[in-house]
């Protein structure tokens, strides 16, 4: 019997800050297994099916995420969306204790201004920076420790060092070559094809124009729920990680997101 505690790692974002991009890397590295937003995907659709059983429960997804990293030989990342309040999650005492937690966050203006050119009839609780925050508080006040939140800008200017010091930080090694793949879709991304398509079609991590037709300079809807969610992305904001130095023979990446 596999008595160990298995390695699992979330990164938790609001939507539209890139960390697709983020998960894309991870699927390249070759170490680690991968699930794409299974809480967000359950709340959204009603149910997740993982390992050939479909789950229509926070909880009993839980466990069976907890169960599949137990039965791996390798670490288990998981990449998941605050758009909505994942209350099964939060009331499990052992949410806070079981998996390590991190965090990737964008300027608010910029994640809402793709989020609602997506989702028209975008919320303050869509934008997802309260819900973010609420669990990186959870997190910190739990397990006195301060988790690791990375920045999407940070990602497009450096993304080697940002993958070296996300690697240090959750015991995993950095694997330069992880900063680069081939186009395409993946089947996990079927679910939100829309939604994923510039980094479909990216070969590495690279910004994208910023040019979209409301903003919250010109929307005032948008401009409100700019204010609504400013203060929780500051707070996570002052948690923000530093990029590594760069090593002399890290490679120069493009990308998209």
């Amino acid at each position: 019997m596999n008595t160990r505690q298995p390695t699992v790692i979330a990164m938790w974002s609001p939507p539209r800050c890139r960390s697709t991009a983020f998960e894309r890397m991870m699927m390249e590295r070759g170490d680690v297994s991968v699930l794409h937003e299974p809480f967000n995907i359950l709340a959204v659709k009603g149910s997740y099916e993982l390992d050939g059983k479909v789950y229509r429960d926070q909880t009993a997804l839980f466990d069976a995420v907890l169960e599949h990293a137990g039965a791996a030989d390798r670490p288990l990342y998981f990449k998941d969306t605050t758009d909505y309040r994942f209350d099964g999650l939060l009331a499990d005492p052992r949410f806070v204790t079981a998996i390590r937690h991190t965090f990737i966050i964008r300027d608010p203006a910029e994640a809402i201004a793709s989020h609602y050119a997506l989702n028209p009839e975008l919320t303050a609780d869509e934008v997802g920076f309260g819900h973010c925050w609420e669990i990186f508080d959870l997190v910190r006040e739990a397990t006195g420790s301060t988790p690791a939140v990375v920045h999407a800008d940070d990602l497009v200017r450096d993304p080697a060092g940002t993958a070296a010091r996300y690697s240090a930080l959750t015991g995993l090694p950095h694997l330069p070559h992880a900063l680069s793949w081939e186009t395409g879709g993946r089947r996990e991304w079927q679910v939100y094809s829309d939604w994923h398509q510039d980094v479909a079609s990216s070969t590495g991590i690279r910004t994208g124009s910023g040019d979209y037709a409301e903003t919250v300079h010109t929307n005032a809807r948008l401009a409100d729920l700019h204010t609504s969610q400013l203060p929780y992305y500051e707070r996570l904001l002052a948690h923000r990680i530093s990029p590594a130095p760069a090593a002399a023979d890290a490679p120069s990446q493009e990308a998209t997101v």
